[in-house]
């Protein structure tokens, strides 16, 4: 049987700390959650390596250098209320309830989403309540958030999730630009999130988060 336990601590003190996140709640967040547990039975010997994960076509599961610098930058604190965004099978929701008073987790993918809330279930995570629907909908009857993450690549924000933030309320987004990205981190003034490039990063965009092309004949 693999030492995951070991191998979680090597992917903290190899990813996730020279990435300059330094939050202690952070890092024992990443240390607790057996990412093990949140990958395809197919990936498992892969859970812990550096990059991302392939859930299905076009969804991925970020590689924890992401996942742990996207929260850096949020700093969620114990009251915070955080919709998280494309969660695949959970991982991301089970760190950030370690930080946060509550998360919704919002999977467009009905199996996903249950596979998601048996994962959570069987560590112990009472703080997570697992929601099906279109993710450029969010989740308005739980509204409005402290803040905001998306587990995938965006091109553009949908104007639902930035309106179901709180005045003052964080957001941290991978804005992809072909190939590229940067993650940027945003935060809420006067009803219009402000966005600052944090880092770079690379994620496939998610359905319905990409730009709208227009065709000329």
């Amino acid at each position: 049987m693999p030492d995951f336990a070991a191998r979680r601590r090597m992917m903290v003190d190899t990813q996730v700390r020279p990435s300059d996140v330094t939050k202690l709640p952070l890092i024992q967040a990443m240390l607790r959650i057996p990412r093990e547990r949140f990958v395809p039975d197919a990936l498992i010997e892969a859970a812990y390596v550096g990059e991302n994960l392939p859930l299905a076509p076009g969804r991925v599961i970020l590689e924890a250098r992401t996942l742990a610098k996207m929260l850096d930058a949020l700093a969620i604190g114990p009251g915070d209320l955080v919709l998280d965004v494309a969660p695949g099978l959970g991982y991301s929701s089970a760190v950030i309830a370690q930080l946060a008073e509550a998360v919704i987790a919002l999977e467009p993918d009905a199996e996903m989403a249950g596979e998601a809330e048996a994962a959570l279930a069987a560590i112990d995570i009472g703080n997570v309540i697992v929601e099906t629907g279109p993710a450029t909908d969010g989740a308005p009857r739980h509204a409005p958030y402290d803040a905001l993450i998306i587990q995938g690549g965006i091109e553009r924000l949908p104007a639902a999730l930035e309106d179901q933030l709180k005045e003052g309320g964080r957001a941290a987004a991978l804005y992809m630009n072909g190939p590229l990205g940067t993650v940027r981190l945003g935060v809420k003034r006067q009803g219009t999130l402000r966005w600052r490039d944090a880092f770079n990063a690379a994620a496939p965009v998610l359905e319905g988060f990409g730009q709208e092309r227009s065709f000329a004949l």
